[in-house]
């Protein structure tokens, strides 16, 4: 899946804290809203 500028994000909900879902975390929660996505490698790995 590609993503172009100005394309709705799929709709996630991301795991909160020590693996449980949290609503704080469901994207639906902040629609309307400008969102920023970061990612970047797991704690430890190289890269």
């Amino acid at each position: 899946m590609s993503a172009e500028v100005g394309d709705a994000a799929p709709a996630f909900v991301l795991p909160g804290v020590q693996g449980t879902t949290r609503g704080d975390y469901d994207l639906a929660s902040y629609r309307g809203s400008n969102v920023v996505l970061a990612f970047y490698p797991g704690d430890f790995t190289p890269g």
